[in-house]
């Protein structure tokens, strides 16, 4: 599995708790964690976006399976989100790949290239939060695969 994302984690509370997720989520399957650099921030937003979306799809290889995290995306129960990823490791059809934007989102081409686009929920969330958000729901969809009780129904 991979998460790729735009910018590094600046403040310490998130970048603590990505490690806290990751390595509970690495004792089941790998976990490579991938960061492109930001977009010149003297660019207009809707070149500094292209800027990004050209960085994440150069990061891209030919094994990840593209599901981007956009809030007008589709939105997954964790029970959902769980049996997505058993769908994706039984297709073996490329290794799930979360991509996650910068402060000013992901371009419409980076959207139309990804296999799935889901959400975290309808609201606009900060890049650093939506990291932790997702390691949390992934973590929790191994856990209902391995029937293992964290998560409540």
């Amino acid at each position: 599995m991979r998460i790729l994302c735009v910018g590094k984690i600046k403040t310490s509370f998130w970048r603590e708790a990505v490690e806290h997720y990751a390595q509970r989520i690495r004792r089941w399957r790998p976990l490579d964690m991938t960061e492109v650099r930001d977009g010149d921030a003297s660019l207009p937003t809707a070149r500094r976006n292209e800027q990004e979306a050209r960085r994440l799809q150069e990061a891209l290889t030919p094994q990840d399976a593209a599901i981007v995290l956009d809030e007008r995306g589709a939105s997954l129960t964790s029970p959902q989100l769980a049996a997505l990823l058993q769908k994706l490791d039984q297709e073996a059809a490329g290794r799930p790949c979360f991509l996650i934007g910068g402060p000013f989102g992901l371009t419409d081409e980076v959207r139309a290239a990804a296999r799935r686009v889901i959400s975290l929920g309808p609201m606009t969330l900060p890049h650093e939060l939506a990291r932790v958000l997702l390691l949390e729901q992934i973590y929790r969809a191994e856990c209902i695969v391995r029937r293992i009780p964290y998560h409540h129904e």
